[in-house]
């Protein structure tokens, strides 16, 4: 059954949310009691699923609940060709061994967020790989070169000479027939996929189809304020165990708190409002805030129990200056070794550059110690604990 409350529709189309595109013909389809085709599509780029991903799926569960289906379009077909909607380069290509692998858990990490049994996965690569060259031409026909160009990113590239294939102005085309494959009454996605969400409503039109209404999303930041971006190595993953995203969120500036609060939870949006206000009056305390913050992001992908336990342990780690309870064992067989090896072997670090950088910012130490000498020859000893930044230890057994 199909929920028409206005308060709900309001929310829904209020929360986190940049654009309304046809928001007047949206509202009306909402409040007629039919039954949306919604539709929102993740190209496998990496096998995790990251908060920023995540945010679209929050409001499909919002739409879900309402009563809408939802159409989640795993793009193993454009995986392999790659958007650029936010790219200042070509992006890199992939094979279809890698996005298969990166799809294996998809299913598994997106059913923390929708309700599975009520969620229709389909892969675009089913109808993709079946058109035609002469069906190809037909979707290029409808666009020009300078309305691809126009595109920032396309535009800024152009200008400082910088490569743009040709495949890269298909993409837009693909993803466009997606909707055309699926009928869409809706899409979803953030304010970087305005234009490709615009072509499926050309495209739409050019196969006899009503247009898609469209709803653009406020991106995130990541960990280190940019963009949360793969390609940046700054996201918090749904996978992440629970300590380190906990962590990570603890780490944040505190001026994400309240926009991680209304993309990232479900918590009401008055509450959200309250914590606002309270916190601009300086009645709050931001690390207690944030310390909430954790913990419902946390219980929605783990649970209430295992967000407390969370909780209890980054306290025993970064108040009470403890070790954490559970600490990664690794065995080295050598009586000595350099600290950077020693870095390396304990996958603390992912090169030699890296662990350099970390002893030198006073990032590592051993049994508590602060070790600043990169030269340093270190005894090896059954039981020692290494660290390395404030997060990550292992033990030498």
């Amino acid at each position: 059954m199909i929920n028409k409350n206005p308060e709900k529709i309001k929310e829904v189309l209020e929360r986190g949310v940049e654009q309304v595109i046809q928001k007047d013909n949206l509202i009306k389809q909402l409040k007629s009691g039919r039954k949306l085709i919604i539709k929102h599509g993740i190209d496998p780029t990496s096998p995790s699923i990251h908060l920023g991903n995540a945010i679209p799926l929050q409001k499909l569960r919002q739409f879900q609940q309402l009563g809408h289906q939802i159409v989640l379009i795993i793009g193993d077909f454009t995986a392999q060709i790659g958007d650029t909607s936010d790219k200042t380069a070509k992006r890199q290509l992939l094979t279809k061994e890698q996005v298969i692998e990166n799809t294996k858990d998809y299913k598994k990490q997106i059913g923390k967020i929708l309700d599975p049994q009520k969620t229709k996965f389909t892969y675009n690569g089913s109808w993709l790989s079946l058109l035609s060259f002469s069906d190809v031409l037909k979707l290029a026909s409808e666009f020009t070169v300078a309305q691809m160009i126009e595109r920032e990113n396309f535009s800024e590239r152009y200008k400082n000479k910088k490569p743009i294939s040709l495949q890269e102005f298909l993409y837009p085309l693909m993803q466009g027939y997606d909707s055309v494959a699926i009928k869409a009454d809706l899409e979803i996605g953030g304010t970087d996929q305005t234009f490709n969400m615009l072509a499926g409503r050309i495209i739409q039109q050019a196969y006899g189809q009503d247009p898609q209404n469209i709803i653009t999303l406020t991106l995130i930041e990541g960990t280190d304020g940019q963009k949360m971006s793969k390609s940046l190595d700054n996201v918090i993953n749904i996978t992440d165990n629970p300590n380190e995203m906990f962590g990570k969120i603890m780490s944040m500036d505190d001026n994400l708190i309240i926009k991680y609060f209304t993309l990232c939870t479900q918590v009401p949006i008055e509450e959200v409002k309250k914590i606002e206000k309270n916190l601009n009056k300086d009645n709050l305390n931001p690390r207690d805030v944030k310390a909430k913050l954790a913990q419902e992001i946390v219980s929605i992908y783990y649970g209430k129990k295992i967000a407390e336990l969370a909780e209890k342990e980054f306290n025993k780690v970064f108040k009470e200056k403890g070790l954490p309870s559970k600490i990664t064992e690794i065995k080295i067989h050598q009586k000595s070794i350099n600290l950077l090896d020693l870095l390396l072997k304990t996958k603390l670090a992912s090169s030699k550059s890296e662990a350099k950088r970390l002893i030198l910012q006073g990032g590592v130490k051993i049994d508590g110690q602060k070790e600043i000498n990169w030269r340093k020859t270190v005894e090896i000893k059954k039981g020692i604990i290494i660290q390395a930044g404030k997060r990550n230890f292992r033990k030498i057994s």
